[in-house]
């Protein structure tokens, strides 16, 4: 999986290499779909969600330079594989899931799995995580009409927020944010299509 559909692809951050080799796929997938969860594609795990395509993973993990030493917050745990994967490389992640039952069974999971470092709350994402902020990077892993004012809020100073922006079952653009001295930059980056970024009523 990481040679043929990662590192063929261009990517190449060591960091983010090692973690995607290191965090078991088919463990974040539904036991029907075991046998398919390391193929070049995401798959549905319920509740209308999906994990993403290991590609896309990679893509956006990498584009948020993960260090050890830094504080990262994902918005859709969704089966936790995302926060996994940065689990790996950065000291600490908290990671913001909306559906309750997948929040506490991504949480049951990561548990299990040893990812101490992992912590999951069931909420509207939009808000973020505040009383963890600010956070050395977001990983945003839902489709939002608009980069939500919170998130940018949380972000340090020299942070980055990827976020895909677009209307929900059309394709959207991945956006990389990054929070300046200066200022807020955005860049768009690639056609891609997530899962809508789901509310609170």
């Amino acid at each position: 999986m990481v040679k043929n559909q990662i590192q063929a692809r261009g990517i190449s951050d060591p960091a983010t290499l090692e973690a995607m080799r290191a965090v078991a796929r088919h463990e974040f997938v539904p036991e029907e779909l075991v046998a398919r969860a390391y193929q070049d594609s995401p798959l549905p795990i319920g509740f209308g969600q999906t994990i993403s395509q290991p590609y896309i993973v990679a893509y956006m993990t990498e584009l948020v330079s993960p260090r050890i030493g830094q504080k990262v917050l994902e918005i859709g745990t969704g089966s936790g594989y995302q926060a996994a994967v940065l689990a790996r490389i950065v000291d600490s992640v908290f990671t913001v899931e909306i559906i309750s039952e997948l929040g506490h069974s991504a949480a049951a999971r990561l548990t299990r799995l040893g990812y101490d470092n992992v912590a999951v709350a069931v909420a509207d994402g939009y808000f973020g995580w505040d009383a963890h902020a600010p956070y050395d990077a977001i990983v945003v892993t839902a489709a939002a009409e608009f980069i939500p004012p919170p998130l940018v809020e949380q972000l340090k100073t020299g942070g980055k927020m990827i976020i895909p922006i677009g209307s929900p079952f059309r394709v959207q653009t991945l956006m990389l944010v990054e929070k300046t001295a200066a200022g807020v930059k955005t860049r768009s980056l690639i056609p891609v299509r997530f899962v809508p970024f789901t509310r609170s009523e």
